[in-house]
């Protein structure tokens, strides 16, 4: 049977130690100082040992207790809220049960001769720490085995144990527990043992310092944020650095990290204006007439302009309505179907409008002064005769029949210079302009009626080689 129990407890070992060596936990392994209690009363015999669990608080009458540091467990997480743990305590035995003397077998008080008490157990437990959701309680059950000596007599139990740890911090905690053991042997009474010590948890990894172990950090080279799982976050714009395109200048998410200083849409490592709201079109600066061509870039940046001229508007030197750069005669006003050059000889078509507007000239009756709506028309002269600054015209003055041949001759040239008076008033170079009156002698309608006497008094507008 002595056999028998050591062979039990060397079985327990190697089966606990052969699953000891799984880590996936922080601080996988922890060691305890405590002290302990032994009690031989409340296991279920007879006298002078009581039922089970009777009187199981009744520490000043059953329990033996060594004043001192008497207990030493080490464990060693294993997976899944198991742990495996071997402890070794001493005692003194100088209590058991109750009047009766286990020496002598006679009646007596429960007092018995110092006797030595040695045990080296180990366990599988399973934590109900995550069971009930603490962080700071954690409940467990125990199995196994171990070999207690009482003097000289030794044997092998199977031990059940229920205990508690509280923990004060992340590696420090108090242990309580209380353990059933069986022995083998008869010789060997069961009994419980009590215990209670400090625990303290080590063997987690954290290479970077960032208080995250290195099992459960993805960064575990560099320091990093508990949110990131360890990884670092160097600009601390809420975007880890290796998600950041820009790790070390804080930006914003929709940039991959990336900064956008002046708030126009554009990143700043993209951006040529990073400081001044600009286009993205423009590669973020700023076009403020519309153009198309940056600021920068753009030699008239109030004034709207084509690219091909810097951003500037095409010149009109002459105003002749022909841009610079398409007027073959820029400093000299011409027509547009010219090239912007002037036409040197107005044709036929162009002749005919001028002797409309000029047979329309409306005089003050018997005069040489205008009526006030013939303005307009005479303006519109002005422009022709512009279009053709290298043509000569002649102006030539007519009257109907009514009153003498003299006076109708002066009033016609009188009425021709002063066409051309007016002419040259708004910009026709005089050289370019005569004026001469033939009077009736030259009519183009009968000078019976009333509508061909008005035909008859006109001015005419005629090209001169």
């Amino acid at each position: 049977m002595k056999n028998l129990s050591r062979l039990f407890f060397v079985a327990v070992l190697i089966a606990s130690f052969s699953t000891s060596n799984a880590q996936d936990k922080n601080n996988p392994w922890a060691i305890t100082f405590g002290t302990n209690a032994v009690d031989f009363y409340p296991v279920g015999e007879d006298t002078p040992q009581g039922e089970y669990f009777d009187e199981y608080f009744n520490a000043t009458d059953h329990w033996n207790i060594l004043p001192s540091i008497s207990t030493l467990s080490v464990s060693k997480y294993l997976s899944d809220g198991f742990t495996f743990t071997a402890n070794g305590s001493i005692n003194r035995i100088d209590k058991f049960g109750s009047n009766f003397d286990p020496i002598t077998g006679e009646e007596s008080t429960n007092k018995v001769d110092d006797l030595t008490y040695y045990a080296l157990d180990g366990r599988v437990s399973y934590s109900f720490m995550d069971v009930i959701n603490s962080n700071t309680v954690e409940p467990y059950l125990g199995v196994g085995g171990g070999y207690t000596w009482v003097d000289e007599i030794g044997a092998g139990t199977v031990n059940g144990t229920l205990g508690f740890k509280f923990w004060l911090s992340e590696k420090l905690g108090l242990d309580v527990q209380s353990t059933y053991k069986h022995s083998f042997e008869d010789y060997l009474s069961k009994h419980f043992q009590h215990s209670v010590g400090l625990t303290f948890k080590f063997g987690g990894t954290d290479t970077d310092g960032d208080g995250i172990y290195d099992q459960d950090d993805a960064c575990p080279e560099e320091a990093g944020l508990e949110i990131f799982n360890g990884c670092p976050d160097s600009d601390n714009d809420g975007i880890q650095d290796s998600k950041d395109d820009c790790p070390n200048t804080a930006g914003l998410a929709e940039f991959n990290g990336c900064p956008d200083s002046d708030g126009d849409g554009v990143m700043d490592k993209d951006d040529n204006c990073p400081e001044v709201a600009g286009l993205k079109s423009l590669a973020g600066c700023p076009d403020a007439d519309g153009d198309g061509v940056a600021d920068a870039d753009d030699n008239c940046p109030n004034e709207a302009g084509p690219a091909a001229n810097s951003g500037c508007p095409w010149p009109d030197t002459d105003g002749d309505g022909v841009l610079d750069k398409d007027d073959k005669c820029p400093n000299e006003a011409g027509t547009v179907a010219n090239n912007g050059c002037p036409e040197v000889k107005p044709t036929e078509e162009v002749m005919d409008t001028l002797n409309e507007y000029s047979r329309s000239i409306l005089f003050n009756s018997g005069k040489a002064t205008f009526q006030k709506q013939t303005d307009q028309v005479l303006q519109s002269m002005v422009a022709i005769f512009k279009e053709y600054p290298q043509a000569n015209f002649s102006l030539e003055g007519h009257t109907d029949s009514d009153g003498s041949k003299s006076m109708n001759q002066a009033l016609s040239e009188r009425r021709a210079n002063a066409v051309r008076d007016y002419l040259i008033a708004n910009g026709i170079d005089s050289e370019r302009l005569t004026a001469a009156g033939f009077g009736e002698e030259n009519p183009i309608a009968s000078n019976s009626t009333r509508a061909g006497k008005k035909e008859n008094r006109r001015v005419e507008v005629k090209l001169k080689n």
